[in-house]
Order: C-alpha cells, then structure tokens, then sequence
C-alpha cells in the first residue's frame, strides 16, 4: 500500500468535505487541485472514487441530524413524528425534478460541460448572482446580527434620553393629588392540563441537541410549490462548477425562504441525490463493468471517505452558526475570484478543455 496516495486521498476528502456544503462547487476545487495533486490510479477507479467519497460526507448530516431526522426516535410525540415525515415528504419530492434530469442528461453533460471554461463562467456567474441576491434580500428583510445589535443599543440610548426628558418635565410640573388606586381582585391562575406535557417533552427533546440550531419544524412547512421550485434549482447542479448546496441554497433564496432554513433543507435534498449516484456508480462500475481494485485503491477509498465525513462535521456546524449573522455574499466573491483565477491558470497552461 502506497502512503504517498493514501495523503493525497487525505487531502481529496480535505477538500470534498470542505467544498461539498459551502456553495463554493465542489467540482470547481476539485479540477483545480487535480492540478497539482493527482491520484497515481487506474483512471475507471478515480471516476467511481470522486463520487463514492461524498458517501462520508453525507453521513455527517445523517449524524448530525439523527434525532430530527428520525422519525422513529422514542424521544418524539406523535406531533414531532408527523412533522419528521413531512420533512422527508418534501425531501422526496424535492429530488424528483434531479432525478428526472440526472437519469436523461448525465452523460451528455459529462461529454459536453466538464471543461474548464464552463466551471469558471459558472463559478463566476454563481458568486455574481449571490451578491445580487443578499443585495436584494437586505434592502427588503430588517437588519440581523451586528447591525442589528448596533440599532438596538441606538435605541436603547434614544429611550434613556427621552426618560430623563419626561423625568425633567415631571419634576418641573406642579405636583397634584393623585387617588390611590385600587387594588385588582386576585386572580386565579389556572391549573396545568394533561395536554402540557407533550409540549413539554417535545421543548426537552430539542434542548439535548444544541449543536445546531433546530429549525426542523420550518422545513415542514415549506409548501410544495417551493419546495419543487428549490428541486428545479438543484437541477443545475448537473453543470460542473454550479455547486449542488450553491444551487438549491440560492434558490431558496430566491423564493423567499430565509438562510439557515434554505441550508439545512439544502443538506437534506442531498441524502438521496448523493446516497442514489454513489449508488449508481458503484453498481456500474463494480458489477457492471467487472472494476477490480488493488490494496492501494481500498486504501485510498477508505481513508478518502472517513476524511471527508470528519471535515464535513466540522464544515456543516461552522456554515449554520455564520449564516446566523453573515450572508451568502462573501461566498459569492469567492467564487468570482476563483472562476477568474481558473480561466486565468488554464489560459496559461494552454489547456482550456479538460
């Protein structure tokens, strides 16, 4: 077994877990770093390893999020159990339009798109459209996050000096007698119904898994028109250098679902997209066209998938807690840098097609 491939599939899982969830295209990173780091393997095997990784990185959502996902988890009510399957209810018909597309145009667009050029105007037009996007969507949504901190202690000075105004003018006011006030009958307060306690349960089961925010119950209630809509939008993934999460997170976007809802239902569409094409890949390449891989390749397979499921880990629980108070746009300039910087190598390589 070689050591040198097995860091060279160190540093290919480093990437694929790091580019597969930022909206940054994965396949974008990928051509570029073959570039300077290329697998000594039989080229049938690398086809099927570039795709089978994702299998590591899409077991750190199943992780992640097993309990939300879990509609089984004896820690839900019956209530929390119809929202977890309406969650994968909208999963599923979220990837139907991929599926249709992927299936008929696959092929065609692996012998067509997957060049240089098109990674680059996608990445460039991509990171354009995020820009434009949060541009949009902060001029209609109210300020968040350390704006929104800053017009709170603006407003929390503004109220000081109006009370010290009206302290002023009271004490300058001629004081009058002012009747005592009657005492309000007391209340009872009413006693706790049996019905508190689901809810009760359901608020405890949340607060075990604070590692990320829940907004599960949001997903549930996405309608099906939006739903479909972010399911077309992941269609465009199939062009190399869209990215998947960049696709669908911008379509969320765009049909008015708010950041951190349109990336963790992003994270979801990806369980059976990527879970169906690892799949397809494996069965035509290992049982289909008889591929039979040496102690190397296992090697590299291995540590490739395990690589990229701990970076993912570590990526997904960085994306949702800075999307909390940053927008997409910063990644939208990294794409545009990124697409210029890859037509610029390739047009000095003298190697504008892949």
């Amino acid at each position: 077994m070689d050591l040198i491939e097995l860091i060279k599939a160190l540093l290919i899982g480093i990437v694929e877990g790091v580019t597969e969830w930022l909206p940054i295209s994965s396949t974008g990173h990928m051509i570029l770093f073959d570039e300077f780091v290329r697998l000594d393997v039989s080229p049938a095997f690398l086809e099927i390893f570039l795709v089978v990784i994702q299998l590591g990185a899409i077991m750190a959502v199943i992780i992640l999020y097993f309990h939300r996902l879990n509609p089984f988890s004896p820690r839900k009510d019956r209530a929390e159990r119809r929202v977890t399957l309406g969650v994968w209810g909208r999963v599923l018909i979220g990837c139907i339009p991929a599926a249709i597309v992927g299936l008929l145009l696959d092929s065609w667009v692996e012998a067509h798109f997957y060049n240089a050029v098109v990674v680059a105007c996608a990445l460039v037009l991509y990171g354009v459209a995020f820009i434009l996007v949060e541009r949009v969507k902060r001029r209609d949504t109210p300020v968040v996050g350390r704006h929104a901190r800053h017009a709170s202690r603006a407003a929390q000075e503004q109220s000081s000096v109006d009370d010290r105004e009206r302290n002023t003018a009271r004490r300058a006011a001629p004081a009058r007698r002012v009747a005592p006030a009657r005492r309000p009958a007391p209340t009872r307060r009413p006693a706790p119904t049996r019905r508190a306690a689901p809810a009760r349960r359901a608020i405890d089961a949340r607060q075990d898994d604070r590692s990320l925010p829940s907004v599960t119950d949001e997903v549930a209630t996405l309608s099906i028109p939006i739903v479909l809509g972010i399911g077309l939008f992941q269609c465009l993934a199939i062009i190399p250098g869209t990215s998947r999460s960049g696709s669908t997170i911008l379509g969320g976007l765009i049909l008015g679902v708010s950041r951190t809802v349109a990336a963790e239902f992003s994270f979801f569409l990806a369980i059976p997209v990527m879970f169906g094409w690892s799949l397809l890949k494996i069965v035509k390449g290992f049982v289909l066209d008889g591929l039979s891989l040496t102690s190397t390749e296992w090697g590299v397979l291995v540590v490739g998938i395990v690589a990229a499921f701990g970076i993912s880990v570590l990526t997904i629980r960085l994306l949702v807690g800075y999307i909390k108070e940053h927008s997409f746009a910063a990644f939208g300039v990294y794409r545009i840098v990124l697409g210029l910087l890859l037509l610029g190598f390739f047009a000095f390589a003298g190697s504008a097609v892949l």
